[in-house]
C-alpha cells in the first residue's frame, strides 16, 4: 500500500494488523446502530413509553463515556494492542449477556448486556483510532483513519440490516396483541426477544473471531508515544501550564468539545427516532421503517465519501456550516411536514452527519502536536451526548408529538453550525502554541 508517490500507507510489517484493525471499524459500527432498531423495539415488546425505550442509548453512549479515560490508561501501560483486545473481549462478552437477558425477560437485563457491550466497544474505538494512527507516517495518518472511519458506515449499514432483516419482520403484530392471552403474550414476547438475541450473538462471534486473529498476529510496536499520557498527567498535576490547563484555555478546543456532544446527540435521535417517525407520522409499518433507517445509513454512507472530496475543495468548517445548516433546514421540515416529504428530510439529515464527527474532531486538535494525544479523550468523551440528548428527544415526544420531537435535533445542529462559524472567524491555531510556549 503506497500513497503519494514512495511513501507507504502503513508502516512495513502493519498491513496485517491494518486490516484487522479495519474490521474493528466495521465491527462496532455495527453493533453501534443495530442499537438504533431496538428503541423502536423494546417500545412495543415490553409496552412502554419513548423515554423509557430510550434508555437503550443511556445505556450505550454513558459506557462509552465512563470507560474512555480505562481504555487511556490500557493503552499507555499495555499498548494499543492490548487496549483493542480488552475491547473486543469486554464487547463479545456484551453480546453473549443478550442469551440470559432475553430468558429472564427483563428490560433491565438488557440495559446491562448493552452497558458491558458498549464499555467493550469504547475501549475498541479509544485504542483503535490512536492505534490507526501510529500505524504509519505522520503524513499519511490522516488518510489512513479517513479509510478506516469509511469502514464504520459499513458496519452501521450492516448493523441496520440486520435490525431490517432478522428483528423487525419477525416481531409480533401488535393487532395480534390484543386478543392474545396472557398466556400467549408471555409467549410471543420470549419469541420476539429470541429474535432481538440472535444478531447479537452472531456480533459477539465476530468479534471473538477477530479478537482470536489480532491475539494471534505478531504486531510491532508502533512509534506512538503512550508514554505522553503518563506526562501529560504528571504535568498537568504540577502546573497550571500544563496539558489540561492549555486544553481547557484553548476556546477551539473547549468549543469542539461542546459541539461534539450535540453532533453526537444530534445524530442519535435523527437514527434513533426515524423508525419511529415512519411508524406514528406516515403510518408505515415495522418492517418498511426499518427499510428507512436502512437508507439513512446508506445516505451517511455515500455522503462521507462525497465529504471526503469535497474537503480538497473547501476549508472543512465552511462546508461544516453549510451542512449543519442544511441539517436544521430538514429538520425543520420534518417537524411540520406530516408525510413523507417530512420522513425523506428526516433521512436527508444523514447528509451533513455525514461530516461533522470527523471534522469537528480534527478542528478541535489542530495545531495541538503532542497534546492532541491526550485532548482526544475528550472528544470520546463527548459521546456522552448520545446517552443525554436523545432522552430529551423522546420526552419531547411524550409531551408534544413524534414530528416535533425533531426539534432537537435541529437545536444540536444548529450549535454545530455556531462552531463552524466560530472557527471561520476565530485567529488560526497559532493561539494555542503560544499558549502553549508561554506556560513553559
Amino acid at each position: 500500500m503506497e500513497t503519494n508517490g514512495k511513501v507507504p500507507l502503513v508502516a512495513p510489517g502493519m498491513k496485517a494488523p491494518f486490516i484487522l484493525l479495519l474490521l474493528c471499524f466495521a465491527a462496532w459500527g455495527a453493533a453501534a446502530n443495530l442499537t438504533d432498531v431496538l428503541v423502536s423495539v423494546f417500545r412495543s415488546i415490553f409496552t412502554m413509553s419513548n423515554l423509557q425505550s430510550t434508555l437503550v442509548q443511556s445505556a450505550y453512549y454513558g459506557a462509552y463515556f465512563l470507560l474512555a479515560i480505562p481504555a487511556a490508561l490500557i493503552n499507555a501501560k499495555f499498548g494499543y494492542k492490548a487496549g483493542v483486545l480488552t475491547g473486543l473481549g469486554l464487547a463479545a462478552v456484551g453480546g453473549i449477556l443478550f442469551l440470559p437477558a432475553s430468558n429472564m425477560l427483563q428490560y433491565g437485563a438488557f440495559l446491562a448486556a448493552l452497558f458491558v457491550l458498549a464499555a467493550g466497544l469504547s475501549i475498541l474505538e479509544t485504542s483503535a483510532n490512536p492505534f490507526m494512527l501510529a500505524m504509519g507516517e505522520e503524513s499519511t495518518a490522516t488518510r489512513r483513519l479517513n479509510l478506516a472511519q469509511a469502514f464504520n458506515p459499513i458496519g452501521a449499514n450492516i448493523g441496520v440490516l440486520m435490525g431490517a432483516v432478522l428483528i423487525l419482520p419477525r416481531l409480533t403484530p401488535e393487532a395480534s396483541k390484543v386478543i392474545m392471552t396472557e398466556e400467549e403474550l408471555l409467549a410471543s414476547q420470549h419469541q420476539d426477544l429470541y429474535h432481538v438475541m440472535v444478531p447479537y450473538l452472531g456480533i459477539a462471534a465476530v468479534l471473538l473471531i477477530i479478537w482470536v486473529l489480532i491475539a494471534l498476529t505478531k504486531i510491532p510496536r508502533p512509534a506512538a508515544p503512550e508514554e505522553s499520557v503518563a506526562v501529560a498527567v504528571e504535568t498537568s498535576a504540577s502546573s497550571s501550564g500544563g496539558v489540561f490547563g492549555r486544553l481547557w484555555r484553548n476556546r477551539r478546543y473547549r468549543y469542539g468539545v461542546i459541539a461534539q456532544f450535540f453532533n453526537v446527540g444530534g445524530q442519535t435521535c435523527v437514527w434513533t427516532f426515524t423508525v419511529i417517525y415512519a411508524m406514528d407520522v406516515v403510518g408505515f409499518s415495522k418492517e418498511a421503517a426499518g427499510w428507512w433507517l436502512q437508507a439513512s445509513l446508506l445516505v451517511f454512507l455515500v455522503s462521507r465519501f462525497v465529504m471526503t472530496a469535497l474537503l480538497t475543495i473547501f476549508r472543512p468548517t465552511k462546508l461544516l456550516l453549510v451542512m449543519a445548516t442544511f441539517g436544521v433546514a430538514c429538520a425543520v421540515t420534518a417537524m411540520f411536514s406530516l408525510n413523507v416529504v417530512g420522513l425523506i428530510a428526516v433521512v436527508a439529515i444523514s447528509a451533513g452527519l455525514s461530516l461533522m464527527f470527523p471534522t469537528i474532531y480534527g478542528v478541535a486538535l489542530e495545531g495541538m502536536g503532542e497534546d492532541a494525544k491526550f485532548g482526544a479523550a475528550g472528544l470520546v468523551m463527548a459521546i456522552l451526548g448520545g446517552a443525554i440528548v436523545p432522552l430529551l428527544h423522546a420526552s419531547v415526544m411524550d409531551m408534544a408529538s413524534t414530528a416535533i420531537g425533531y426539534v432537537v435535533p435541529a437545536v444540536c445542529m444548529a450549535i454545530v453550525a455556531l462552531y463552524a462559524l466560530y472557527d471561520l472567524k476565530a485567529p488560526a491555531s497559532e493561539d494555542y502554541l503560544a499558549l502553549k510556549e508561554g506556560a513553559q
